[in-house]
């Protein structure tokens, strides 16, 4: 086989294994909705106790209202409070392996697109980085007096978070995450086996 057809097959792969770790880690979003709130987006979750009603929303409903700008890797959960007391809450969850496939502009379109969609202004982009990368924070679209368009999303940086502080985590996203994060190389076999044991914990606690 020749070098260049090496390096397709090489790609194909990288990607066919990217697509598949950024379905495992939408479908643990979808899985464990409050979890993932509650680690990824802390400072909107206070409000989310167990009253609320957390529906994920699968993209197979967006396709045909959203077209063109609709993207399979964003994970939107609708979240609604039951007595009324407060509008339902649309957290839009980002997970990028790649900063450089990142982008702010295709984020907002897609933020105002379920806006729009479900009418409301009341919507929490998420975005989460697995490696270190260069990628925009903020958007602002104006001109030198005036912003006409501010946007900005919550992030979370994985690969910076010490692993160390969410070994004992009772917050399964956060252990299942903990080879996401930053440790010492001689740490990883612990790391690695109470991502493991967090998994068991909560299967045995749920039975």
């Amino acid at each position: 086989m020749s070098n260049a057809g090496r390096n397709d097959d090489q790609g194909l792969r990288s990607k066919d294994t990217a697509m598949s770790h950024d379905q495992n880690f939408k479908n643990l979003i979808v899985d464990y909705p409050r979890e993932s709130i509650a680690f990824f987006a802390a400072v909107e979750s206070h409000a989310v106790d167990a009253g609320v009603r957390i529906l994920p929303i699968r993209e197979e409903q967006l396709k045909e209202r959203l077209g063109e700008r609709f993207r399979e890797l964003d994970t939107p959960l609708l979240v609604e409070w039951p007595d009324g007391r407060r509008a339902a809450l649309l957290f839009v969850f980002e997970e990028e392996t790649d900063p450089k496939r990142f982008s702010i502009h295709r984020l907002a379109h897609y933020c105002l697109d379920l806006a729009e969609l479900f009418e409301t202004d009341r919507v929490v982009p998420v975005v989460i980085f697995l490696h270190p990368g260069r990628y925009a924070s903020h958007l602002r679209l104006g001109s030198e007096d005036t912003a006409y368009l501010a946007f900005h999303y919550l992030s979370t940086a994985l690969f910076r978070i010490p692993a160390r502080a969410h070994l004992n985590s009772r917050n399964l996203v956060a252990r299942l995450n903990l080879p996401n994060m930053a440790y010492a190389p001689e740490d990883k076999l612990e790391v690695y086996a109470q991502a493991v044991r967090g998994l068991v914990e909560v299967l045995d606690d749920a039975i």
